[in-house]
Parts: C-alpha cells; sequence; structure tokens
C-alpha cells in the first residue's frame, strides 16, 4: 500500500460565511440563514478536497466555531454557549503576533457538550464521494475550563474530569457512529505546555504529564482495533498565520506524547528549522506497541501559514529523508495544522481568506502528488 496522506481537518472559511457569522452574532440574521452558508462551504470544501486526489477528505470544521470550542458554542464570539459556562475563561493561547484566542469558564456542574463533532459530520457525509475524517478536541484542552486553582461549589474537578472524559469518548464514537473513517485528537496545548509564558498562567504549571494521562483515560477506552483509526494532531498552534508555541523544542514533547495509546499521529513539521532532528525523535519515540497498536508517524510536509505552494518534489523529498528515521510501514504525509482552526481568520499573509483557501487546495495537490512519488521511491504503491 502507498504512504497513507489525510489533512489535520480545517480550512479557511470564505469571506462570505465569516460576515454571515458576525451577521448571526449581531442578530440580523437568522440561524438558518447562517446555516445555509455553512452548508454551502461544506459542500464546495469536500468537492474540491477530492479534486486534489486526496483519498480521505474532511468538511474544513465550516461548521465549527473553532477546534476548541465546537462543543461549548455556536460561534468564536461566544453566541449560544452551554449552560454552566462563562465567556471570560483564560487564555487558551497568545500568539506571537500578539493576539490571543480565550476560553470559557466552567461556573457549575455538569458538564455537558452542546454539540458534537458528528452532529457536524452527519450533514456533510451525504455530500462526499469519498471517506471522511473527523477531528476532535482533546480532553486535555477543555480540562482548562475548570478553574486552575479553585474548587467550584458542588463540584468538584475529579467529578468535572469524570464527566470530560465520558463527553471526549461520546465525541470519538459518535463521530465513528456517524461515518468517519479516521478520528484526530486536536492536542495543540502539548506543545504550549512546555513553555512558560507569564501572560498565560497555564503554562508555567508543568501540565504536560496531566495532559497525557487524562487523554490516555479517554484513549484507553477504545480497543486497539478502534485506536488505529484514533489519532493525536500536535503543532504550535496556527491562526491568523500566527503561532503560539514554535520556540519550544521538541525534544521537550514528543517523548511523551508518544506514551499516548493512539494509533497514529499528525505531527506538524514542515515549517521546523531542523526537521531531520525531529524525524529521528519520531522515529526513536514512537512505539511498535502501544497497547496493541503500531504508531503511524503523519510529518507535516505542507504549512498553512505561508503562501507559497509547495512542490510535489518538497513534499516528495521530506518524506524521503523521514524514511531514513522511522520505518516506512510507520510513515504517512499531513499538513503542519488546520488551515484555520478558528472560524473568523482573516490569513493576513495571504490577503485574503478567499484567497488563502485556493491556495489550501493547491497545497493539498501537492501533498497526494508527492507523497505518491515518495511511495513509488520507497517501494510501497
Amino acid at each position: 500500500m502507498p504512504l497513507p496522506t489525510e489533512p489535520v481537518g480545517s480550512l479557511p472559511r470564505p469571506a462570505t460565511l465569516q460576515a454571515a457569522i458576525a451577521a448571526y452574532d449581531a442578530g440580523t440574521i437568522t440561524r438558518s440563514a447562517l446555516e445555509r452558508e455553512q452548508d454551502a462551504a461544506c459542500r464546495d470544501s469536500i468537492e474540491r478536497m477530492e479534486a486534489t486526489g486526496s483519498p480521505i477528505v474532511s468538511d474544513g470544521e465550516q461548521r465549527a466555531s473553532s477546534f476548541a470550542t465546537y462543543p461549548v458554542a455556536d460561534t468564536l464570539a461566544g453566541t449560544g454557549l452551554a449552560p454552566n459556562l462563562a465567556g471570560d475563561g483564560q487564555y487558551f493561547a497568545i500568539f506571537t503576533d500578539g493576539h490571543h484566542r480565550q476560553l470559557p469558564r466552567l461556573t457549575g456542574g455538569p458538564f455537558r457538550y452542546k454539540t458534537f463533532a458528528a452532529d457536524y459530520l452527519k450533514k456533510s457525509m451525504p455530500m462526499a464521494k469519498k471517506p471522511m475524517k473527523q477531528a476532535v478536541i482533546a480532553p486535555s484542552m477543555l480540562s482548562l475550563l475548570y478553574p486552575l486553582d479553585a474548587e467550584l461549589p458542588g463540584y468538584t474537578r475529579a467529578q468535572f474530569l469524570e464527566d470530560l472524559c465520558n463527553e471526549c469518548e461520546q465525541d470519538i464514537r459518535k463521530a465513528f457512529q456517524a461515518g468517519a473513517k479516521r478520528v484526530s485528537v486536536d492536542f495543540t496545548e502539548g506543545r504550549l505546555a512546555c513553555r512558560n509564558d507569564p501572560r498565560n498562567p497555564w503554562t508555567g504549571r508543568g501540565m504536560l504529564e496531566q495532559f497525557i494521562e487524562l487523554n490516555n483515560r479517554v484513549l484507553d477506552r477504545f480497543t486497539a482495533a478502534e485506536r488505529v483509526n484514533i489519532g493525536i494532531h500536535t503543532c504550535p498552534g496556527g491562526d491568523c498565520d500566527s503561532t503560539h508555541s514554535a520556540d519550544v523544542d521538541y525534544a521537550n514533547l514528543l517523548p511523551s506524547m508518544f506514551r499516548m495509546n493512539a494509533g497514529y499521529f499528525l505531527i506538524q513539521l514542515a515549517s521546523e528549522r531542523d526537521k531531520e532532528r525531529v524525524y529521528q525523535l519520531c522515529g526513536k519515540h514512537s512505539r511498535t506497541d502501544a497497547n496493541g497498536v503500531a504508531q503511524v508517524c503523519f510529518i507535516g510536509v505542507i504549512n498553512p501559514l505561508d503562501p507559497e505552494v509547495e512542490t510535489a518534489e518538497q513534499v516528495r523529498d521530506d518524506l524521503l529523508l523521514a524514511a531514513k528515521h522511522i520505518p516506512k510501514e510507520r510513515l504517512g504525509s499531513t499538513d503542519d495544522c488546520g488551515f484555520s482552526p478558528f472560524s473568523i481568520d482573516v490569513k493576513p499573509k495571504h490577503g485574503s481568506p478567499d484567497l488563502a483557501r485556493d491556495i489550501a487546495f493547491q497545497k493539498i495537490t501537492s501533498r497526494v502528488q508527492g507523497t505518491a512519488m515518495a511511495s513509488e521511491r520507497l517501494g510501497v504503491m
């Protein structure tokens, strides 16, 4: 079989959709009007991704508020916030260009998802001719909804974490039940947990190990056969063409990250300064037996933050170099990150979200073609 290749998940939302989201937040259009724009963007995303030759596609997360907040809010601005939450939570991340993204704050229990990823996937499945994947948020990210130092009256942290794990498990199971071939868990907070940003209190608390343990509490509820198709995505962030933790050495993350019992990992690498060193780390720390699953490393060969389109030959060469350190039977390709993990993103380096959207499909085409070229050279066609 050829080397596998798949997207992380998100695509830039068209300018018309971003305008519709703002109008919905302002109360000037109805929910049904917003959903018509979302449906159109999903259909266009699927059709154009299928046209790249990608063997597995996504709907670009066009209906989601963001990769992190889709379970608890209708929009990124907080319209339709779920019960027992307030909008003034702690920062998730502060990006290098100075902007930040904020999480809601839990005010009481029980914690329940308002929306599962499968609720969106069910609407998109009839639009697709090829298999679909679905990205979901990690319990480690949503654990930051609970106050860092306080205990909520009548709702302990232990109770919250049990509710959280139950909801995250259902998010994955429902995605498979809706027809997803693959489900990847977004874990961008992993690299950020290795950074100490005094402006962002949770990052200085050494939370990586408890993140790993919490995520394994969910992963270990699945069989080895199920975990073959459950992945973990890591990156240094990707929002408004900016990152939040690219200065963190992967050596501080990967040994712990591969202790999660997932079947595959989607790893930002195209934008790394020393790719081969990270390939070596992946080959060293990824496991041939993670509780019955051989871990596959999908290396990032596309940089969604850079408008310059990679060539298929560049993709091929990255994979051939990676194959010197990662067994070819456990090697695949992906994009460094979702192309727009947050629904409102003007893509400043690209000029506009619409231009960024066109460029994204060109980049995906290069990834698909370059992976095929590498597969041929490695004799795995």
